[in-house]
This record gives C-alpha cells, sequence and structure tokens, in this order.
C-alpha cells in the first residue's frame, strides 16, 4: 500500500497493492493493520454507496461533534473528481480545497478525516461510489458548504452539473460557522 499526503494536512491517498493475473485482480481494500500502521486509526461502524450519473455533483458535506465522520472512499465502477475543504478552525489550511480523480480503474482510495467538508463530481454514466464512515449518520448533525462557492476555488469539470435541491442552498465559507 502507498500512502500519499496532500498539502492539506490529514487526508491521504491511499493506492493498493494489486495482484493481477488472468483471471482479473485481487486487493485488500482495508485491512485494520496496514491502516494503523499508516497513521489512520480509525474504526468504520457504517458503509454507504452511491450510483450516479455523469455531472452529478454531490457535496459538500460533514458531520458536526459528536456525530463527526471520517470517511474512507473508493470507486468500484466509473470514475470521479473527489473533493476536499479544511473547515477546522485555527488551521493553517482552513478553506482550502483538495482534488483527487479516483477510478475503477485506479483503485485509489481516499482518506477523509473528520474536520473536513466532502463531495465529488461524477465523471462517467453508473459510476458506484462507496464509502466506510467512523460514525453513523445523524440528521441533526448533518452541514455543508456551497458546492458552487468562488471562494473554495474548486475546478468543476462539468458544465451544467446535476444538484440536489438541498446541496442548491449551503451555505457559502464565509458564513459557515465551523463545528471544528
Amino acid at each position: 500500500m502507498k500512502i500519499t499526503k496532500l498539502p492539506i494536512e490529514g487526508p491521504l491517498i491511499i493506492e493498493p497493492k494489486i495482484f493481477k493475473d488472468p483471471r482479473g485482480y485481487f486487493f485488500e481494500s482495508y485491512n485494520e493493520k496496514s491502516f494503523i500502521e499508516a497513521g489512520i486509526d480509525a474504526r468504520f461502524v457504517q458503509d454507504n454507496q452511491s450510483l450516479s450519473q455523469k455531472g452529478a455533483v454531490r457535496g459538500l458535506h460533514f458531520q458536526a461533534p459528536p456525530f463527526a465522520q471520517g470517511k474512507l472512499v473508493r470507486v468500484t465502477q466509473g470514475k470521479v473528481m473527489d473533493v476536499v475543504v479544511d473547515i477546522r478552525k485555527g488551521s493553517p489550511t482552513y478553506g482550502q480545497s483538495a482534488c483527487v480523480e479516483i477510478s475503477a480503474e485506479n483503485q485509489i482510495m481516499f482518506w477523509i478525516p473528520p474536520g473536513f467538508a466532502h463531495g465529488f463530481e461524477t465523471l462517467e454514466d453508473n459510476t458506484i461510489f462507496l464509502y466506510k464512515c467512523t460514525n453513523l449518520y445523524d440528521k441533526a448533525s448533518e452541514g455543508g458548504l456551497f458546492w458552487n462557492d468562488p471562494a473554495l476555488g474548486i475546478q468543476w469539470q462539468t458544465q451544467d452539473p446535476i444538484v440536489s435541491e438541498k446541496d442548491q442552498v449551503l451555505p457559502l465559507l464565509s458564513d459557515l460557522k465551523s463545528p471544528f
């Protein structure tokens, strides 16, 4: 497993060791010992899956403490541009975003610790996105940022994205009262 840090401290790109042969491939998508050795000492309690069409934007979401979630995300079919925004008060990278392309082809996984808003843009039809969470979903604790806030500098690839009504009315970073 190869671990790559981002300019924003916390999130990690995880490239599993993939074993290929004429039958196909095999890799460990999670191994507690390996993850702890890589600095990810997390207990996962919920798995989620979504199917999205090309041009869908989901996010930018987070859950506030005490229900804050770390997420281990990956794609099993298709491709996404995965996005995180640092919303930790006092962080030297507060308000900064980072993007990682994750696909069924590259098999990259992305660790997003609590304290980050998270979202993604689907780059192919019928993309299946999976994520393990370190806390259970709690509706009263959900929060988010407006996906297209100019202050975040996210370069979305889709000109006319498919965005939920809920995500269209999330606050700008300048209006966020960060719980982290």
